[in-house]
């Protein structure tokens, strides 16, 4: 029987990429869900071999606006109690430090494109370092944080300190899309014509710089992910 990947979305043209093609060559079949909308039921936590959670435009702190958010928390919380396999992704990872008992908020800043990724000394034995030090890394996120009481920081950038973390060998959590793909990229920029518009970010710059520095991510997000993949029991 193939090994099954619940991916929960938020946004239709943020899709796993990087990630959900290595998951695809392993043999894993993705089961896309979207746990804002009312008739989506989700499996069992204990159910499926992976837990992947996309980035989304909302915050995690607003519940009152987007309820969903409770139920999606309450089921990543039930997941990490499991010690099952599950990969947070930007919002994804602020969703998990707050199923850890963290708070996330307002960054003060908005990242948005390709700044420099910084690892932690304790990033170094683990797979982060098939990611790089100081290697350009795509940005797209204005919350951030704290973490989860007794978990290291693995990341930071010169602007946001906390970017990563993990929790034992099954909870991955990124702050920052190693998943991108350079070939989807302009799904992106639609996606967020209004942000890009309202934060003033130079487009056609950030399409070049994407191109120009989306193959080599995808080869170092590729080693980085089948790594914690396969120290996570997932060859």
């Amino acid at each position: 029987m193939a090994r099954t990947a619940l991916v929960l979305s938020h946004l239709a043209f943020e899709d796993a990429g990087t990630l959900g093609k290595i998951l695809e060559k392993k043999g894993f079949r993705l089961q896309v869900a979207e746990p804002a909308l009312p008739a989506t039921l989700l499996p069992d936590p204990a159910q499926p071999d992976l837990v992947v959670v996309l980035g989304g435009p909302f915050g995690v702190y607003e519940e009152e606006s987007y309820p969903h958010i409770s139920g999606e928390i309450a089921y990543i919380r039930e997941r990490l109690d499991l010690e099952k396999p599950i990969i947070g992704i930007c919002l994804g990872a602020q969703l998990m430090a707050r199923a850890l008992g963290a708070r996330v908020f307002p960054s003060g800043t908005h990242e948005i494109g390709w700044r420099p990724l910084f690892l932690t000394e304790e990033a170094r034995s683990t797979p982060f370092a098939l990611l790089g030090d100081g290697k350009p890394m795509l940005h797209w996120h204005g919350d951030t944080f704290d973490l989860p009481p007794g978990i290291p920081n693995l990341a930071r950038t010169e602007s946001v300190p906390h970017q990563a973390f993990m929790v034992g060998h099954y909870g991955l959590a990124l702050q920052f899309h190693p998943e991108i793909r350079s070939g989807d990229f302009e799904r992106w920029l639609l996606g967020h014509a209004y942000e890009l518009s309202v934060r003033k970010i130079d487009i056609p710059g950030l399409r070049s710089q994407t191109k120009a520095l989306g193959g080599d991510l995808e080869a170092r997000a590729e080693a980085f992910f089948s790594r914690w993949l396969s120290g996570a029991g997932l060859p």
